[in-house]
């Protein structure tokens, strides 16, 4: 579940609601401002509102996910990225108490939360449905300034983010559960998706984390965490900010739809892009598709952990299935 309780969905949101409602109080926000839910994932997201056109976004994270800490190095990225023109980034608010990360509980919770509200940002998401290619080609080069950064930022000590490993998805401890544990596994799936498993291990240990394949990255650059308008590109949700290989930010750019006709021209797009920049070597261009994998493997173990969520179930059906034709077509034309 999303915040590693048992409480009901629909019980814990009507928790956070009077959490991020009751919180609003800790930032010296206009009076009248009113948070409400527009998002479920990993964290629980409000719009907040107000008299006199006041905008907001309140982020109330989940239990257990990131520490204080964790949260602290996002924001410092976050930061380094807008103050270095990098890439135009969300700013956020600072709390009555002169931090940025705020922290309350509601009757109900287990345990406080913790909380940052950001700035609102003007935009929309790229329309999804048509022609994206360009899209595509702009997130690789967004994706290329962001690792080029990450090679020569200065990371404050210390440093504690997340990790996008083999042993972050099919450890002892995976970060999003296991993927055995997923609906519609059966065990034909789970016969072809342990082959798969074993040959992500296989090549991405050959592969290895030399500094300019492995650092800091977004892990979550998807389209529609980019915001577009007449002043620029945005990007937003650094929440899942981690180390990982760079190659994975292209996996997780086409999160949920890995089986569309579409990727090989979305790939060739984000590849130009991000060569616009920096240059790829052949073992990193010959490993991108199996970065997809692993992320459709991480994926698949989310919709498992994450199944009392709207989003979850509505992905859930013949997701496993998927996973393991494309699984199997992956692995018939690796060399």
């Amino acid at each position: 579940m999303m915040d590693g309780s048992d409480i009901p969905l629909e019980e814990l949101l009507g928790h956070l609601n009077g959490l991020a409602n009751d919180a609003l109080s800790l930032w010296d926000l206009p009076a009248g401002a009113s948070a409400r839910l527009i998002n479920v994932s990993e964290n629980a997201t409000y719009l907040v509102e107000a008299p006199g056109g006041h905008r907001s976004v309140l982020r109330v994270h989940r239990e257990g996910y990131h520490t204080r800490r964790a949260i602290e190095c996002e924001l410092a990225w976050i930061d380094a990225l807008g103050a270095e023109g990098v890439v135009t980034t969300p700013g956020y608010f600072i709390g009555r108490d002169g931090s940025p990360i705020q922290e309350a509980k509601a009757p109900g919770l287990s345990v406080p939360r913790f909380m940052v509200l950001f700035q609102f940002v003007e935009g929309e998401a790229p329309d999804e449905s048509g022609d994206i290619g360009d899209r595509f080609e702009q997130l690789g080069a967004i994706a290329a300034r962001c690792h080029v950064h990450a090679m020569s930022w200065t990371k404050p000590e210390p440093f504690e983010r997340l990790t996008w490993d083999v042993d972050a998805v099919f450890g002892a401890n995976p970060t999003w559960g296991n993927w055995r544990d997923a609906p519609e596994v059966t065990p034909e799936v789970r016969a072809i998706l342990e082959e798969v498993e074993t040959t992500i291990r296989a090549r991405l240990a050959a592969y290895g984390k030399a500094p300019d394949r492995y650092n800091l990255i977004h892990a979550d650059m998807r389209l529609a965490n980019l915001l577009v308008d007449e002043t620029g590109t945005r990007l937003i949700d650094f929440d899942d900010c981690g180390h990982g290989w760079f190659m994975y930010d292209f996996a997780a750019a086409i999160s949920f739809i890995e089986d569309d006709p579409r990727i090989p021209d979305f790939k060739s797009a984000w590849i130009r892009g991000y060569q616009s920049v920096r240059p790829l070597g052949d073992a990193c261009l010959a490993e991108i598709d199996t970065f997809i994998m692993l992320r459709r493997m991480a994926l698949l173990a989310w919709i498992g952990s994450h199944i009392e969520a709207p989003e979850p179930q509505a992905l859930a059906a013949g997701f496993a299935a998927t996973t393991a034709r494309l699984g199997q077509e992956w692995m018939d034309r690796s060399p």
